[in-house]
């Protein structure tokens, strides 16, 4: 069954984060997932919490595939690139 994450991203360091983007559909696509929605540009609905910067919606073919994604040691510094440039939250729905 097709699983779905949600990313959220507080900017911290530009650079890295678009160093990350570069890599991203790639380390995504190993695991045979890919960016379904991603923005910068929020718009409030409800609620009083902070926005993020950023979210960014992941489709992958199933749970299993999002861990192997998160898991994958060749994508470790990958990885390393998205923590560097902004602090992160990735739920899997």
């Amino acid at each position: 069954m097709t699983a779905h994450a949600v990313a959220t991203l507080k900017m911290k360091d530009p650079a890295a984060l678009a160093a990350y983007r570069e890599k991203a559909s790639a380390a995504l696509a190993r695991h045979g997932g890919a960016i379904l929605q991603a923005s910068t540009e929020l718009l409030r609905l409800e609620g009083d919490q902070a926005l993020p910067d950023g979210v960014a919606i992941l489709t992958f073919p199933d749970r299993g595939a999002a861990q192997a994604w998160i898991d994958d040691p060749d994508l470790i510094e990958t990885h390393a690139l998205r923590t560097k440039g902004a602090e992160t939250l990735i739920a899997l729905l």
